[in-house]
């Protein structure tokens, strides 16, 4: 892990929740809201208090980067 509670949160998240990953991988419906509310709840655990907007909305678009390039290096495969 790299330390840093906002990305050990994500990694938390996705690692966690690989069904979830997969129907938001599928475009279902209701997965993103799913999988972002659960990051910020384990950041604000890992960090023992609310989030600010700015990091709340961090977890969010590193959320979002890892879950598009796991899209893209899936559909890289032969």
């Amino acid at each position: 892990m790299s330390g840093n509670p906002l990305d050990e949160a994500v990694s938390a998240t996705m690692r966690g929740h690989p069904e979830v990953v997969r129907r938001w991988l599928a475009n279902e419906p209701g997965s993103w809201g799913f999988l972002a509310g659960k990051a910020v709840l384990d950041c604000r655990r890992k960090l023992g208090r609310h989030l600010t907007e700015a990091e709340r909305r961090a977890v969010w678009r590193l959320l979002w980067g890892r879950l598009t390039a796991l899209r893209e290096g899936l559909r890289d495969r032969p």
